[in-house]
């Protein structure tokens, strides 16, 4: 008897509950880091949340008004509640209303975390998506000619591209980069951030040297590690099979080979998602660019402790995406990945 045709669903059904889990997941590794940000920015010794709120010019009445105020006189484990609390529902902190998502008030401005940080988030998200594209296209392309090209020259080249550019720092490129393209030769303007949405062009020749300075780091790595995946790949033993049966070199090397290289290139990929944003930060400060990572150093500088969690916050739930979206990736390209329900 013939067997019986598998179902869209019988496909379907195992990858939604792999995704399911994944999400399910996140969400409580949010969770604990969320209490031990909040435990670390508001329940250490020495921290003093009302005064720091209160500023340089504060009596002790006011001191404890604003303890009542925030809820500072309530146990710790309540505060977290309420302010975990705030991100489902509208709360009251002092004498604002802070609508659901509240990640609560800037101690600076007295603006609201979330929006202030949401404003600066496209300025972030356009430096790290550029960059990515560009390493990644750049970085396996690199890294795949010189596994192709294995011990010749242009193996070499590559090779040593990517070790100098491995031991460039950001700090050191984007001054250099602004006195080549931008002082001297005037081949680009000054670096500054347009809305995509506003102008495509602007933004991308505002943001091209940001993109290059942060990239080239990765692009060196990724190149590394892309040629040292494929030349174990074609050593396998499925290669040499696939070459008995005639098969041309361009389709053993993209068809065959590539997938089974890029499984490693996909996993460390979301594990850098938070270096690129460390890297966004020292990139923003040398380019004058006005993103998260330029509010992360103002308010560590200016012990906003509220501003500083809520970057904490971002960067965390950004980290947790993209190695959701990574695992999803990884399960699909590589079949040896089991994704039962």
């Amino acid at each position: 008897m013939a067997a019986r045709p598998a179902h869209p669903w019988e496909k379907t059904l195992p990858m939604l509950a792999f995704l399911v889990r994944r999400v399910l997941g996140g969400i409580v590794i949010l969770a604990i880091i969320s209490l031990i940000t909040f435990l670390l920015f508001f329940a250490v010794p020495g921290s003093d949340v009302a005064a720091l709120s209160c500023g340089k010019t504060c009596t002790p009445e006011n001191m404890a008004l604003i303890r009542r105020g925030l809820g500072l006189d309530k146990p710790v484990i309540v505060q977290y509640l309420v302010f975990m609390g705030g991100i489902f529902a509208t709360r009251t902190i002092g004498d604002n209303v802070c609508t659901a998502p509240c990640l609560g008030y800037s101690f600076v401005n007295h603006q609201p975390v979330l929006q202030t940080v949401l404003d600066r988030l496209p300025v972030t998200l356009s430096l790290a998506i550029g960059a990515v594209v560009l390493f990644i296209i750049f970085g396996v392309g690199l890294g795949m000619l010189a596994a192709l090209r294995k011990g010749k020259l242009a193996d070499k080249i590559a090779m040593t591209f990517a070790l100098i550019g491995g031991s460039m720092q950001i700090f050191v490129l984007a001054p250099f980069f602004l006195y080549i393209f931008v002082y001297t030769t005037g081949l680009l303007p000054q670096p500054r951030y347009v809305s995509f949405f506003d102008s495509p062009g602007d933004w991308f020749i505002g943001m091209l040297l940001p993109w290059l300075c942060l990239a080239i780091i990765y692009i060196a790595y990724y190149a590394r590690l892309t040629r040292s995946s494929m030349v174990d790949v074609l050593n396998e033993d499925f290669i040499r099979t696939v070459r008995a049966k005639g098969l041309g070199t361009g389709q053993i090397y993209v068809k065959h080979a590539f997938r089974g290289a890029m499984s490693p290139v996909v996993t460390i990929l979301g594990l850098d998602i938070a270096g690129l944003f460390a890297g966004a930060i020292i990139t923003e400060q040398s380019f004058g660019l006005v993103g998260v990572g330029q509010l992360a150093v103002n308010s560590v500088n200016n012990s906003d402790l509220p501003m500083m969690m809520g970057v904490v916050l971002l960067a965390a739930t950004a980290v947790v995406l993209a190695n959701i979206i990574v695992d999803v990736i990884y399960a699909v390209i590589d079949p040896r990945i089991k994704v039962s329900a």
